[in-house]
């Protein structure tokens, strides 16, 4: 069992907290409205709903589900109680298209990972699941085809402890890809550029990239 701060309390974030609970972990969401009363799912899940500092201070690992491109700013502040832990991004920061879609990264030259490990430089920080739908990130076998969960970073072992949370939530082995170190977070995020085409034309399904050899 491991204790796990999710960031962030939007579909992203409630997702993998109610997954990761189920999956026997003990789950704090820190939000910037801690006084909301969590679903009834979160509750007979037992997940709690708290300030950001207070979700990370017993965590070992940290997810960011924050809107991306406001997630430096936001975690930025409490790189003290990061410090040591595990952050794995989940999160895509991207320009939005009149229509809401993502149109541009907002780090053209960069990722949204790097810069928080600049902006974090004692957190260990892992990029992944930010290429799926929600309902994927929890339960991969919801599509017919296998999907595929990319990982980029630098710290080996962060690496590894995420590699097991994911098999918790029902990834196997063989769909996960360690793209190597954190610069490939760059590739994960530019996927995200595809989502407004796939929904104008599929709708809110679940979906996710998925990667055949």
């Amino acid at each position: 069992m491991t204790d796990i701060a999710v960031l962030g309390s939007g579909t992203v974030g409630t997702s993998l907290a109610l997954g990761l609970a189920r999956a026997g972990h003990t789950v704090l969401i820190g939000t910037s409205r801690p006084e909301r009363a969590p679903s009834g799912e979160l509750r007979e899940a037992g997940v709690r709903l708290t300030t950001h500092a207070s979700a990370v201070e017993p965590a070992d690992v940290v997810f960011n589900t924050t809107p991306g491109e406001l997630s430096v700013d936001i975690l930025r502040p409490l790189e003290p109680q990061l410090r040591g832990r595990i952050l794995v991004d989940v999160s895509n920061a991207h320009v939005r298209s009149p229509e809401g879609f993502p149109a541009a990264p907002v780090y053209p030259e960069s990722s949204l990972a790097e810069e928080l490990q600049k902006a974090l430089p004692r957190t260990r920080v892992v990029k992944s699941l930010n290429t799926m739908d929600s309902r994927v990130m929890i339960n991969p076998s919801v599509l017919p085809v296998p999907a595929t969960a990319c990982v980029s970073g630098d710290d080996a072992g962060a690496k590894e402890t995420l590699v097991g949370l994911l098999r918790d939530l029902g990834w196997k082995d063989e769909w996960i890809l360690d793209l190597g170190g954190l610069y490939n977070a760059r590739a994960q995020e530019w996927v995200v550029l595809m989502l407004g085409p796939f929904v104008t034309r599929h709708g809110l399904v679940p979906f996710s990239l998925a990667i055949v050899h």
